[in-house]
């Protein structure tokens, strides 16, 4: 008989069981029957009201708590190292995203004008139709994933009285200086964080190892919590392997003009030629079909918010121009000297037609290319 799990009726021992007990267990049971009342006829208990139920005895002496508080204890501290990531725009780079911050343990909630309820149930992620819902589940950061266009009136839709007053915004948008001019119009008691992954769906689907991930700390709050924020928000980029950039937003434009801007208009001029692959492709020839994969799979919004909202993107479109344009003086002048000597049986000899090597850097005045000979001779 285990009497360190066993329950029984007090009152239905019986003595056999009694008697193969230990001493004191023994004893203890008989002390037990005593309290017991006597069992009662039935004739005599038909006279009396009905007989109490005879209480239990408890035998176990380790008897299971209601819960494990050890478990609690521990899970409710490894909760308090995650964070509640609201990502506003649930679109293909919000998945790109939440797909991440779920894998570093998470809670990710996510709000768009499209319904994506299956497709963040299929990721581990709780999709909320309406922005009030999303914001009364009180997440320690607002992430903004929508459109470079669209994200003003976006921003001006979430209701902050809902929020964390020190609730941390980042923003993932392809230009900088335009949404941390935005954020900076929000109360002062929110946090703000100014980012770019350089790197989408195509380009990270592999690894996000030595990828750029540009940040500035727009404002965050002096207390620890809110520091510790912010970086537990950064680790995630910094244990995928990202290489991890701090510089101003102004700076970072100026970069992306003559990086992204350019890299994606390039790649939409390659589009329209609708290129294709052949049998005897180059190791050339194979990167450009590849930046036009990557650039024709962004939305064209995207696109021409790097054009509007960066004040640097129409310098670098009337670059491109001028060089497009001199370079096809350069060989459309080559082409004349050799009709000029297959036709007269020679070359202007002494001229030297104009041409422009290289651009001068941005910012410097684009004077008009003439060569030494021509100016000279205009003087004559």
């Amino acid at each position: 008989m285990n009497l360190r799990s066993a329950v029984y009726p007090c009152s239905s021992i019986p003595h056999n069981v009694v008697r193969q007990l230990p001493p004191s267990a023994a004893s203890l049971a008989d002390a037990v029957r005593s309290l017991q009342p006597h069992r009662r006829s039935r004739r005599s208990m038909s006279n009396h009201s009905p007989p109490r139920r005879s209480g239990f005895c408890v035998k176990a002496l380790d008897a299971a708590q209601p819960y494990d508080y050890e478990a609690r204890l521990l899970n409710r501290y490894n909760q308090s190292g995650k964070l509640k990531i609201a990502i506003i725009g649930f679109g293909n780079f919000g998945q790109f995203l939440a797909k991440a911050f779920i894998r570093h343990g998470h809670t990710v909630y996510a709000y768009s004008q499209s319904n994506y309820d299956s497709v963040a149930k299929s990721l581990g992620a709780k999709f909320f139709p309406d922005l009030c819902d999303l914001c009364e589940q009180h997440p320690d950061v607002i992430l903004l994933s929508t459109s470079i266009i669209s994200t003003e009136t976006v921003l001006n839709s979430i209701p902050l009285q809902r929020l964390r007053r020190n609730t941390l915004f980042v923003d993932v948008l392809s230009v900088k200086e335009f949404p941390k001019n935005l954020l900076l119009k929000l109360p002062e008691h929110f946090d703000i964080l100014c980012t770019h992954p350089m790197f989408g769906p195509e380009s990270g689907k592999n690894t996000w190892q030595n990828l750029n991930f540009v940040y500035e700390k727009v404002r965050i709050g002096d207390e620890d919590s809110r520091i510790a924020r912010a970086e537990k928000f950064l680790d995630i980029f910094r244990i995928e392997g990202c290489s991890m950039v701090e510089m101003t937003c102004a700076e970072h434009d100026s970069y992306a003009a003559e990086s992204q801007f350019i890299t994606h208009t390039i790649g939409r001029i390659l589009e329209k030629l609708q290129l294709e692959s052949t049998p005897i492709n180059t190791k050339g020839y194979e990167t450009l079909l590849n930046l036009v994969d990557n650039t024709s799979s962004d939305s064209f919004d995207l696109y021409y918010g790097l054009f509007l909202y960066n004040k640097n993107a129409m310098e670098q479109l009337e670059r491109l121009d001028l060089a497009f344009e001199s370079l096809k003086k350069e060989i459309f002048g080559r082409l004349h000297d050799l009709l000029r000597k297959q036709l007269f049986g020679k070359s202007e000899e002494g001229l030297q037609r104009p041409t422009l090597s290289k651009l001068p850097k941005n910012g410097t005045p684009l004077l008009p290319f003439r060569s030494e000979t021509l100016r000279k001779s205009n003087e004559k």
